[in-house]
């Protein structure tokens, strides 16, 4: 008996440890999870939603995916006709006689038009060089094609990239350009490519229109020219006892030191702007009479917006400049006009708030009217974000323009003539409160119209004279549609349904949309989830969480359609439910929902990823609440080690990337907005590295060397703390990637699929699997 004892014991135990490997993975099981990645989805969905190129006439053109090829669309709103722009069998055989190449209709090499001046004629670009198509032949062409503004909306006064430089900043007349030599500021004559100095006291650390504070760096200036194009608006940034950041990228030989200034919470010395004037034609700085500002602006943690610099207008004449001043922990906004000609300062208003003050997330939603010297300013005064007019000469406030228990997200266009104000909107539509409207309103307040109503979230674009909406609608699980509106919101043709026939005879199944209780167990949170194709509702799936907390944006992102999302599918073809929780303390929604844990910037919604996992698992048995793993990068990475540190029991497998472990070791600007000056805020409680003891999960923490943004140092303290505390861990670095990782992120990614595999899932991955279509 002992002999048979002997024999079967170790059978057994080869037995048991099978078991516990589970499934093996071959190459093509990952194949099949490859393909429900976008670039094997994108290319069998046809008539997508249109990007449109207006035509100064209102007419505009488009191309867009079919069956029989790409194709470019003209349509006439005005006569409500659309059809095929050019023919383009003839222009592939054109073309192929042309350059000696051979082309086809249903793929030709350019995705951009223009029309000559008669109309008659198609101007195109192929292998770098210009081309007009006309009566069927193809000749040379120089033609200078003036761009149309495709919304109308956000365009800032100041000038625009100059051509074939995106280090300068050209002049709206387009004859001069401005920029950074030396510290200084300099203009280029745009003919004869004359340099003139216009300042002279700029030095290192302390340069006129520089971008180099924490992790936003560029050597384009930030500046805004005047509408006459005789003036700068601009700053001199002292940094001069900010502290350096150093990074060492890792080559062979000796090694180089990569410095740059980059503040941190609770530094005395931050990056300051002094704001002046720059008189162009005849060289002369005129300082404003205004104490320097911390390098800030109402938008977010960097002072740029859109294309040009955040908070600052100029007047019609060029006689005054309009520009609001932000303190160090985004509690204060003062709006003040500066005299161009002497550099006095008149302070006109100021907004005060207990948290973080914010007018606006893609760009600021705050405007000077010139005309009427009158200010819309933005603010989330009674608890949703709306617009007030000011008076801009006293300050004092008018009126309130809108309002209701719905969030004004982005100002597009004010029509000043007829008093018009155009905007998207969240929280009106009942069943998503992220599903955006195009919406209008007079500056009276009278006059509010949803210009695009129906379901779902919203794109739309004017045409050039204002007479069309293009409105394009889904939702995450519906294609869009597109229609042609008027002015009032009435529509006048449907132009474009996206097909996804293709797609779904693949098997390929929509993302999931639902709502949750948030941790609060009253507030709707909202998000999204992927299944496998072949879902057996009787088997239990591992669960992976994939994070973004915020505060500035969530993980969800865009609610309009989408294939899929990152590698989301993939992850749910190889077996797991995949769930992305936009969680409390996100914009977009009401001010006391993005103000639940300010202060607590580890909170990071985790609460409500538990919370909202546990309701889903209630309502979708096959989800197997003892295996739930979560990812994220950035911001996500910092709240996966917090989950699986703070809730070890509930979340088994997690993947930090380049997480902001420590705000202590991020730029001073996210911290103190978010978490308070580090006076008033406990941060060393909000850190990962505190926690780590905590660990009983596995943990894989990623890292570039060279981030730029999130500095290694953060994941590194973790790493520290998990070795005191005798913790076994993973660790990835990529020695030369900053905070994306570049070529390397498809190995990131299959490096993330064996982990959820092995860990998650107890499975054994493919060794070393290559994803096909990683270089698309």
């Amino acid at each position: 008996m002992n002999k048979f004892l002997l024999t079967a014991i170790p059978l057994a135990l080869a037995l048991t440890t099978h078991a516990q490997q589970g499934k093996v993975f071959t190459a093509k099981d990952y194949e099949r999870a490859e393909t429900a990645m976008a670039y094997n989805l994108e290319p069998l969905t046809e008539r997508t939603g249109i990007r449109p190129t207006w035509l100064p006439d209102d007419r505009y053109y488009y191309r867009t995916s079919a069956a029989e090829g790409n194709q470019f669309i003209l349509v006439n709103p005005a006569k409500g006709t659309k059809v095929v722009a050019f023919d383009h069998a003839k222009l592939a055989t054109a073309l192929s006689a042309t350059t000696g190449k051979a082309y086809k209709a249903a793929d030709l090499p350019f995705q951009t038009i223009n029309f000559s001046a008669n109309g008659k004629g198609v101007i195109f670009t192929a292998d770098g060089k210009q081309y007009k198509f006309e009566n069927n032949a193809i000749t040379p062409d120089t033609t200078t094609v003036k761009a149309v503004s495709l919304t109308g909306a956000r365009g800032r006064r100041g000038g625009g990239f100059a051509a074939g430089n995106p280090n300068e900043v050209l002049s709206p007349n387009k004859q001069k350009a401005a920029f950074i030599k030396d510290f200084n500021l300099w203009v280029r004559d745009v003919k004869t490519n004359k340099e003139t100095q216009l300042t002279t006291d700029g030095v290192k650390d302390d340069g006129y229109a520089t971008d180099n504070a924490g992790w936003a760096q560029g050597t384009r200036p930030i500046l805004i020219w005047s509408p006459d194009s005789k003036k700068i608006a601009t700053f001199q940034q002292d940094e001069r006892k900010v502290n350096d950041m150093y990074l060492v990228p890792t080559k062979v030989g000796a090694p180089k030191l990569v410095a740059w200034k980059y503040p941190l919470p609770g530094d005395v010395e931050i990056p300051m702007l002094s704001r002046v004037i720059i008189n162009v034609d005849e060289p002369k700085v005129i300082k404003l009479n205004v104490a320097p500002d911390p390098h800030r602006s109402t938008l977010s943690d960097d002072i740029k917006g859109g294309a040009g610099w955040a908070d600052v207008y100029w007047s019609d004449d060029a006689t005054k400049l309009v520009f609001a001043s932000t303190n160090r922990d985004h509690k204060e906004a003062k709006v003040r006009v500066a005299d161009a000609a002497t550099g006095a300062v008149t302070e006109l208003f100021t907004e005060t708030v207990k948290t973080q003050f914010e007018s606006g997330w893609d760009a600021v939603n705050w405007r000077y009217l010139s005309k009427s010297n009158e200010i819309l300013w933005f603010s989330e005064r009674d608890n949703w974000g709306h617009l007030y007019l000011y008076d801009a000469t006293t300050g004092k406030l008018k009126h309130q323009v809108d309002k209701g228990n719905w969030v004004l997200t982005n100002v597009l266009k004010v029509d000043e003539k007829n008093r018009v104000i155009y905007f998207t909107a969240n929280n009106l539509d009942p069943e998503n409160p992220y599903f955006s409207k195009f919406c209008k309103i007079g500056m009276d307040g009278k006059g509010f119209t949803i210009l695009t109503p129906g379901p779902g979230t919203h794109t739309a674009s004017f045409s050039p004279m204002g007479n069309f909406i293009i409105d394009t609608y889904s939702k995450p699980d519906v294609p869009p549609v597109t229609v042609l509106r008027d002015m009032k919101g009435k529509q006048i043709a449907e132009f474009e349904r996206t097909d996804i026939s293709k797609l779904t005879a693949t098997g390929w199944k929509p993302i999931i949309p639902f709502s949750v209780k948030a941790h609060d167990g009253t507030t709707d949170v909202y998000g999204l989830m992927w299944v496998p194709k072949n879902l057996d509702p009787n088997k239990k799936y591992p669960v992976i969480d994939y994070i973004y907390p915020g505060p500035q944006g969530g993980s969800v992102g865009s609610w309009a359609f989408s294939t899929t999302r990152g590698d989301n599918g993939a992850l749910a073809e190889l077996g797991f439910i995949v769930v992305e929780i936009e969680g409390t303390s996100n914009p977009l929604r009401s001010k006391s929902f993005h103000d639940m844990s300010y202060g607590n910037m580890a909170d990071n919604t985790l609460a409500d990823q538990v919370g909202g996992i546990k309701q889903l698992a209630a309502k979708y048995a096959y989800m197997d609440l003892d295996k739930v793993g979560i990812w994220g990068h950035s911001g996500g990475g910092f709240a996966t080690a917090g989950a699986m540190f703070r809730y070890p029991d509930f979340f088994k497998v997690g993947i930090a990337e380049s997480g902001n472990h420590e705000n202590l070791n991020y730029e001073d600007n996210w911290g103190e907005r978010y978490n308070g000056l580090v006076a008033n805020a406990d941060y060393a409680a909000r850190a990962n590295q505190s926690l780590a003891k905590n660990l009983k999960g596995k943990l894989m923490l990623v890292h570039g060397l060279m981030d730029n943004n999130v500095p290694p140092s953060n994941t590194l303290l973790v790493v520290e703390a998990l070795e005191k505390a005798n913790k076994d861990f993973d660790l990835v670095v990529f020695p030369n990637s900053a905070h994306g990782y570049g070529a390397y992120s498809p190995y990131m990614m299959r490096r993330r699929w064996d982990y959820f595999v092995k860990n998650l899932m107890g499975a054994t991955p493919p060794q070393e699997y290559v994803l096909k279509g990683a270089s698309r």
